[in-house]
């Protein structure tokens, strides 16, 4: 099922397997909102891949998906769109900690970071980190950007929790 969003016609929002959907908790210490996208190859197929692989990750667990956002690329311009969800996660690792694991999961997944804004097969965002604020050389959280970023904020409203 998809749907255009009436303020935007660039943008669409639709579900797939997995997304939205919600897993049980299992009881870690944190929650963090993770966004995620990519414009590079089968991005659908890859977000399930990320999931079950976050899933069985003994540090981190998906507790709950938004539906996917289909929207133009910002920056460099000149690349596919993106497809876009967040994610809700439990971790037991400190934000810089998640931070280095969610890039180690970008770069098991293909990415490669050739210029800034440019095509990848994955992104993976700290939005949230519990109700922390952060801000080091490495890391800011919440994410200084999400809320000039429709890719994340209209995924959110689809959050539960």
């Amino acid at each position: 099922m998809t749907q255009e969003l009436s303020n935007n016609p660039n943008l669409t929002l639709f579900t797939s397997r997995l997304f939205p959907t919600t897993f049980d908790a299992i009881g870690l210490k944190h929650r963090a909102v993770v966004g995620i996208g990519g414009n590079v190859g089968d991005s659908i197929s890859l977000f399930k891949r990320v999931v079950r692989y976050l899933q069985k990750a003994k540090c981190v667990h998906v507790i709950q998906t938004a539906p996917l956002l289909k929207n133009p690329p910002f920056g460099y311009l000149d690349q596919p769109d993106f497809i876009n969800s967040v994610i809700i996660i439990e971790t037991d690792l400190s934000p810089v900690q998640l931070l280095k694991y969610l890039l180690w999961a970008e770069k098991r997944f293909g990415r490669k970071r050739i210029f800034k804004n440019a095509p990848r097969t994955l992104d993976l965002d700290i939005i949230f980190y519990d109700r922390l604020y952060l801000k080091t050389k490495r890391l800011i959280v919440p994410h200084p950007h999400f809320h000039e970023r429709e890719s994340v904020i209209i995924p959110l409203r689809f959050l539960k929790d």
